[in-house]
């Protein structure tokens, strides 16, 4: 037998039948641990939101298209055009 199970086995008719076991409630510890964690979650929630808010992301021109732009064939791509069949 463990010493958990050693504890526990001395510790229950200690508790007795005096609560009904039908009825537990967490009690007042369960509701401060739960309070903790929803201003914890709305803390973190308020400082993502301003973060969020700070970014500014510009997105760097693609390199192929820059150079193709200076050639003047009008794809963009850098690459040559391909022919195209006659239909």
């Amino acid at each position: 037998m463990s010493a958990t199970q050693a504890a526990l086995t001395q510790l229950l008719p200690l508790a007795g039948d005096t609560f009904d076991k039908n009825k537990v409630t967490p009690g007042l510890l369960g509701f401060i641990v739960f309070a903790a964690l929803a201003i914890g979650v709305w803390g973190l929630m308020k400082s993502m939101s301003r973060h969020m808010g700070r970014v500014t992301f510009e997105e760097a021109p693609d390199p192929a298209a820059a150079a193709g732009s200076g050639s003047g064939t009008g794809t963009g791509s850098g690459a040559p055009e391909a022919p195209r069949a006659a239909s």
